[in-house]
């Protein structure tokens, strides 16, 4: 005759079901990695899950960066959209706070240096002084839920829309139940959880001279996003002319190789890297962002960290 009750027996097989249900589950996750081509970039996504959410992880990466290009791929001319008058919002707030050394207006200076086409060149002073008179955010007005443009200005939105994107496609995975994850998408990235090795995640800082890393950062929920002028540039006469214009001169920003920030969104980082490294007073704009560090290459190779602390070791 059994000594243990229906109920208890009932109990008993409820708890071992449970216990096999968690231990298969904890079993099913491991670890995966796959890479997506967006914004003229490799996309590397790395995240801990199940065999079978996986596929649903890149179709959720794909549809939120699907729509991140759609909206503010260059020459889109979208300027009505909730997503463009959310992100001008964002972008005004860094251009205001880093005394205009941020600035999505730059498209015409792109266009004049040839870094749309490819065909660079250096152009007479007085096309960048024209040029100069459709630089400035506060050219742009927003009536009716519209952004409104001067004749001739366009938006370049190279410097926050990445990092804008990656946020948005981080949240949608951790909303999926991703616990640990990693999501870079050409250099602006965003990490949280754990690392493989049950660890902070290791972020390394590309060297903006030689090969390999300069350094590495340990992070966790957090962002990170670099600013070089390695990235995207030509030389003439032994000059580097590069992608990071100074919009109150009309030319390459000067005194700074590389800016790498790091804080709790991908699309501060990313605005606040050109920021920084057009800026002559990167710090005045690191005090108004008091949860945001910064790495800061300068022309000479001299390393120094400002903002707050994070952990970064030099190689």
């Amino acid at each position: 005759m059994s000594i243990w009750s229906p109920d208890k027996k009932r109990g008993f097989f409820l708890f071992v079901f449970f216990l096999s249900w968690a231990a298969g589950c904890r079993i099913e996750e491991r670890w995966h990695a796959y890479t997506l081509l967006y914004f003229d970039t490799l996309c590397d996504v790395k995240l801990r899950c199940s065999n079978r959410l996986v596929g649903a992880t890149q179709e959720e990466v794909r549809r939120v960066f699907t729509s991140v290009e759609e909206h503010f791929a260059p020459r889109r001319g979208d300027l009505n959209s909730a997503p463009v008058l959310d992100l001008y919002q964002q972008a005004l707030q860094v251009y205001r706070d880093s005394a205009g050394s941020f600035d999505i207006t730059v498209g015409p200076l792109l266009d004049l240096w040839g870094f749309t086409s490819g065909a660079h060149r250096i152009p007479h002073p007085e096309e960048v002084k024209e040029a100069l008179h459709l630089i400035g955010m506060e050219k742009i007005r927003v009536e009716t839920d519209r952004l409104l443009l001067e004749q001739g200005m366009e938006l370049d939105w190279g410097g926050i829309a990445k990092g804008w994107g990656v946020d948005l496609a981080s949240r949608a995975l951790q909303a999926m139940g991703i616990k640990d994850g990693f999501i870079n998408a050409g250099g602006d990235l965003y990490c949280w959880g754990q690392n493989p090795e049950r660890k902070d995640w290791k972020i390394g800082i590309k060297h903006p001279r030689q090969q390999g890393y300069l350094g590495v950062i340990s992070a966790t929920g957090a962002g990170v996003a670099t600013s070089g002028d390695y990235q995207k540039y030509f030389e003439s006469g032994g000059i580097r002319y590069h992608h990071l214009f100074d919009p109150a001169t009309g030319y390459p920003a000067r005194g700074k190789q590389s800016v790498t920030v790091i804080g709790p969104e991908s699309v501060f980082c990313d605005a606040l890297s050109t920021a920084i490294f057009v800026s002559p007073e990167p710090r005045a704009i690191l005090d108004k962002y008091p949860e945001y560090g910064a790495v800061l290459v300068d022309s000479q190779g001299n390393i120094k960290t400002l903002g707050k602390p994070f952990v970064f070791n030099l190689y």
